[in-house]
Formats: C-alpha cells, structure tokens, sequence
C-alpha cells in the first residue's frame, strides 16, 4: 500500500500545534517512509545557565526525529514509545543557531525498533547523533491519542492509499 500525502499533511499539521512542540518551538517538515525531519530556531528559553543549549534540547529533538520517523512505516494505528535514547552531543548550540535534525529507521522488528537521529546547524556541522529503541504496541501512543488529546474534531483520511494494479 502507499503512503498517503493528505493523511501525512493533516498529522503534521495536528502533531505540530502539541503543546510541547510550541514550547520548544520545534517544528516537523516532512514524514516519510523510515525518514522525518525536524527543525527549530534556537533562543534564549533553550539554553542552559552557562550560555548553550541545554541537553534536554537536543535529546528532545533528536527523539522526535527518531520516533516520527518510524511513523510512516507502521500500520493505520498502530502506537509506539521511545523505550531509550543514547545521546552523543558533540558540538555547543548557541543562542541564534537554526539546527536541522533528520531521524531515520535502521531496524523495524516486530515489537522493538531501532531508529537514529543526527542534529547538524545552518553550517553543516554535527551537533548531535542518538540512536533510539522503540517500543511498539497498539495501546501506546497510537495517532488516534494524539487526536484526542489535541483536538477531538480532527478526522484524518485514511493512512494508506490501495495500489491499483
């Protein structure tokens, strides 16, 4: 079955009004099959007491790429949780900086996948990297909780489109 563009366009438009997301002004671009990017202007509510950003920042952005970009792959409602992260920050974020994060799937099993993030600035330049463990079970998340909780009026079209032959 193909993904459908109208469903991914409606749940980027429900998922990026999250409270969380406009706290920490992260927004995501794109969903695609086993890829997801995220981006978000840095400003002063991100940083930490010595003047960077504070990890918290980068593992936040970095586990949104990595769970969205699973996202795609699964069935019509199917729901999941980040289990773990691992986190190399490898390069201070200041104030100003516009980063760019692209999450992708390595492995989809069938109760646990594994998926990765890699944060870079405007520049190019590596700011982090994660590798994330996903946990999927159809109580945990499943896009339909997302609706509920952020407006209970949103219809999505359906997830998938039948291929003709």
């Amino acid at each position: 079955m193909k993904l459908n563009p109208e469903h991914i366009e409606e749940v980027l438009k429900l998922i990026n009004q999250g409270p969380y997301f406009r706290l920490l002004n992260i927004d995501i671009l794109s969903l695609e099959e086993g890829r997801c990017i995220v981006e978000a202007d840095i400003e002063r509510k991100h940083m930490n007491c010595f003047g960077g950003m504070h990890g918290g920042v980068y593992e936040s952005i970095m586990d949104t790429a990595a769970y969205w970009a699973l996202y795609a792959e699964m069935p019509e409602d199917a729901g999941f949780i980040t289990l773990d992260q691992n986190a190399n920050l490898t390069r201070a974020v200041q104030e100003g900086t516009h980063v760019h994060c692209e999450g992708r799937v390595v492995k989809r099993g069938g109760s646990i996948c594994i998926c990765e993030a890699e944060m870079t600035d405007e520049k190019g330049r590596l700011l982090g990297l994660s590798t994330s463990k996903i946990f999927v079970a159809p109580s945990l998340q499943p896009i339909s909780a997302a609706i509920d909780a952020l407006d209970p009026t949103h219809k999505l079209p359906p997830k998938f489109l039948e291929e003709s032959c």
